[in-house]
């Protein structure tokens, strides 16, 4: 009997622009040398995330599924010595708006599907509206928006069946492995949270705080559930998606409604400004965690929500909450993925609610607004007719202060324009944290729940190749774990 000539795979295309010139990179923006900022003539880049932001009509591209509820933000702690900030001044009390999502699921998906949930929250602060679009997890899958797209592309819908698919899923992150921390969250207990009510929230990117005296930190924020943090089975979450759709967004109506008011315990982690420069691992990895025992856990206050919506698509769906809308005494790190959100976010806004979103009730900051920004779709405040429309200009019109933006944080960087990951730690790799998770994190309990979770995620595999890489990646991240995979889901030893 003749062996079967294999057939040869086709070589693949070089990736394009839309103008069809070839691309350098699917994988890394441009900066500034490997940790300096990105560059805004990075025109694969913003076409990917322009491109990316007007994918749907009308509903988020992602976080489409949610809801949400106003309260306040009292500062309980003095963080002052590190950020100017007034919305973290000790005694300050700040209204807010937050949202709780789904990453993947549409608008009509059921609540409880394993997913990663969104955490964004719009304090209103006297400084102008500061936003934080977090996650229930501190990690995320990727380390570049330039993967961005793609990634989302793979938890969607195929082209032709518009099914989710597994292998699609699978096929992007055990090609991406970076992604396997986050993976660790999603099929662990986490990726089911009994409510909103019951999960933490993360900045999950490492901001910069700089205070009054012009020194610089790093900082990463952690919402703590005062509620404690509950999850459901997979049985509960399959149960409760086919009885009740909108479980997390009813309980978290009813619980205020009767007056249960849920809080969150906001504390954070801070890193001098020049540990970050010879710490073990890049501390702007969005795939890592800082480990508490190198930078505790300091109280800032405590977020109560208290109010629901007077109007879910006035206030919740029509809410736009943008990483960039920062204010004096925070601001951005080397984070990639930090970076291109800053784009990505507003201007997934312009493009769903309108050039005006900021003017909308929900949007708009209690603080003044002086802008020379005029015109587009739906504006309706505009100023008197003799106040000018452009800068500098000699009428007495609005002025930015030059003080600003000598004292605005900032790093410094210094290189040539290149695509390529950030520089290596000497502690970086992709498997090591996912790893220490499922050994020391999850119980006896938890890793059973995993195994059973990553068997029947292996069983509605179908191509080969993807199953093979699926037991090199878990492999990687413990190899016996994966052995205990391999049994529950009938696939034999490894070869």
């Amino acid at each position: 009997m003749t062996t079967p000539t294999p057939t040869p795979k086709p070589k693949p295309k070089p990736t394009t622009s839309l103008n069809g010139a070839p691309v350098g990179s699917d994988e890394h923006s441009l900066s500034v040398g490997a940790d300096g900022a990105l560059a805004l003539h990075d025109a694969h880049l913003v076409e990917k995330l322009a491109q990316f932001n007007r994918e749907r009509i009308p509903e988020r591209v992602v976080h489409a599924k949610g809801g949400g509820a106003f309260g306040t933000f009292a500062v309980t702690g003095d963080v002052s010595a590190w950020t100017k900030a007034a919305v973290f001044q000790p005694g300050a009390r700040t209204d807010l708006l937050a949202r709780f999502s789904s990453v993947a699921g549409e608008l009509g998906s059921p609540d409880t599907w394993r997913d990663v949930r969104g955490f964004a929250l719009k304090f209103y602060t006297s400084q102008g509206n500061y936003d934080m679009v977090g996650n229930n997890t501190p990690v995320f899958f990727i380390r570049d928006g330039m993967k961005f797209p793609d990634f989302i592309h793979s938890q969607k819908r195929l082209p032709g069946s518009h099914l989710r698919d597994l292998d699609m899923q699978w096929d992007f992150w055990t090609l991406s492995p970076e992604s396997a921390h986050q993976v660790v969250y999603l099929m662990g207990d986490r990726g089911v949270p009994a409510s909103w009510r019951h999960m933490q929230g993360y900045s999950s990117h490492t901001y910069q705080w700089l205070n009054q005296a012009g020194e610089r930190f790093w900082v990463k924020y952690h919402f703590l559930s005062d509620q404690g943090v509950r999850n459901i089975t997979a049985a509960e979450a399959e149960h409760l998606a086919g009885t009740d759709a909108d479980y997390y967004i009813r309980d978290l109506w009813d619980a205020i409604e009767r007056g249960d008011y849920p809080s969150w315990t906001m504390k954070v982690q801070v890193m001098p400004y020049d540990e970050a420069k010879t710490y073990r691992f890049n501390p702007f990895d969005l795939t890592k965690v800082w480990p508490h025992s190198d930078y505790p856990l300091t109280e800032v206050g405590r977020m109560t929500l208290d109010r629901n919506p007077d109007n879910y698509f006035a206030q919740i769906e029509q809410a736009a909450f943008a990483p960039s809308n920062l204010v004096p005494g925070i601001g951005v790190s080397p984070d990639k993925m930090l970076l291109a959100r800053m784009f990505a976010y507003a201007d997934a806004h312009r493009y769903r609610v309108g050039a005006n979103s900021a003017q909308l009730p929900v949007n708009a900051p209690v603080a003044e607004v002086n802008s020379y920004a005029r015109d587009g779709a739906m504006r309706y405040r505009f100023d008197p007719p003799a106040t000018p429309v452009y800068a500098p200009n000699s009428l007495g019109g609005p002025a930015a202060a030059p003080a600003l933006a000598s004292e605005s944080p900032g790093w410094q960087s210094d290189g040539e324009l290149v695509r390529s990951a950030a520089s290596l730690h000497p502690d970086d790799d992709d498997f090591g944290q996912a790893g220490a998770m499922v050994r020391e994190v999850f119980d006896d309990a938890a890793r059973d729940r995993l195994v059973a979770t990553l068997a029947g995620q292996y069983q509605g595999l179908t191509r080969p190749e993807v199953k093979e890489r699926f037991w090199v990646y878990w492999a990687s991240i413990d190899p016996g774990l994966a052995a205990r995979v391999r049994r529950a889901a009938g696939a034999g030893p490894a070869s």
